[in-house]
């Protein structure tokens, strides 16, 4: 059997088109001793890819030539460890094609809660990385206000709902009236500001009277620069993402303000990778599994169909053209056991 791949042609020197990428047929791999051969199923779609083939990250950097890199669900077809059987669901990190041999230490066996998305958007890496950045990191307190940066995107748009269950008072900010709209409508934050139309600083000022007390950074640049400016004395900001300078080769220096507000305002700028809590994830996702259950949690996806639908799928994520967490499904859903 045939395996189709998505690599990566050339890094980009500007911003990601789709022939920076190449799809191809390779043989299906064979599992050696140790190993577990799995199918795609859902292939995750993060910003944090576009800064993996920058390469000044905390991992190696995705090189031409190589297959893309990408989290997974999948399916195991075949293990050569006893702890995985065929038809078992896993999380791991497949990349861009449809089967791949991963050593069994490299699996997350995934216990099956609710809908298969849901486990790569709330309860996945997104929904535990706006859980431990708001809360371990960002450590809000009830009555406090929270801005949240790409609040439409997978991962603030649960962190805001986290601040909401957290007693805070929550204003995202996102790129269309139509996010915008979302935000304060479906997921309850108590307002939402358009970075395309609103004068940043300006409104940041009108929606947030008593000043900021957490901002949950996932954008970096002019954004974070104007935030820093409103934040309370003792303020956090938590480093989760900085999607404005990934798409570039030339990222724009700033923010101004620093070092000088967070030593007068006595602010904590703390970055973060969800790895770091992973000690804390079985609590962190049953905790998320209750409040998607009681409907205290709203997990919105955006999916498309087909693996060749990756690269322009990665294009338009980091254009902004999602709402919720942005999926490909390679292929078909398993029954569920």
């Amino acid at each position: 059997m045939s395996n189709r791949q998505i690599v990566v042609r050339e890094l980009p020197q500007g911003p990601l088109q789709e022939h920076h990428f190449e799809l191809r047929q390779a043989a299906r791999p064979q599992p050696e001793p140790g190993q577990v051969l799995t199918r795609t199923v859902l292939l995750s779609l993060d910003p944090a890819n576009r800064a993996w083939m920058q390469g000044a990250t905390y991992r190696a950097p995705v090189l031409p030539g190589e297959v893309m890199s990408g989290f997974t669900l999948a399916e195991v077809v075949e293990s050569t460890d006893p702890r995985f059987e065929a038809g078992q669901i896993v999380e791991c990190e497949n990349g861009w094609q449809e089967f791949a041999c991963q050593p069994a230490d490299a699996l997350t066996p995934v216990r099956r809660r609710t809908a298969l998305p849901h486990h790569m958007s709330v309860l996945g890496l997104t929904g535990l990385t706006a859980y431990f950045g708001l809360l371990e990191v960002g450590r809000p307190r009830p009555g406090e206000t929270v801005l949240v940066s790409a609040a439409a995107g997978a991962t603030g748009s649960v962190a805001g709902q986290i601040a909401r269950i957290a007693g805070c008072r929550v204003v995202g900010i996102a790129g269309s009236d139509e996010k915008c709209a979302w935000l304060t409508g479906e997921l309850g934050f108590h307002a939402a500001i358009n970075y395309k139309t609103d004068k940043v600083s300006r409104a940041i000022k009108e929606h947030c009277p008593a000043g900021v007390d957490v901002f949950f950074d996932n954008t970096g640049g002019e954004i974070l620069e104007a935030s820093l400016f409103r934040m309370n004395q003792g303020g956090r900001v938590v480093c989760c993402g900085a999607v404005s300078q990934y798409d570039t080769n030339n990222p724009a220096p700033g923010p101004r303000g620093v070092p000088g507000l967070i030593i007068t305002k006595r602010l904590r700028m703390e970055g973060f990778i969800v790895m770091d809590f992973f000690h804390q994830r079985e609590a962190a996702e049953a905790q998320l599994a209750g409040w998607l259950e009681a409907d205290q949690l709203v997990a919105r996806e955006d999916i498309l169909d087909g693996l060749e639908c990756a690269p322009q799928g990665l294009i338009g994520l980091l254009a902004g053209h999602n709402i919720g967490k942005r999926l490909v499904r390679v292929g078909p859903e398993p029954a569920k056991a």
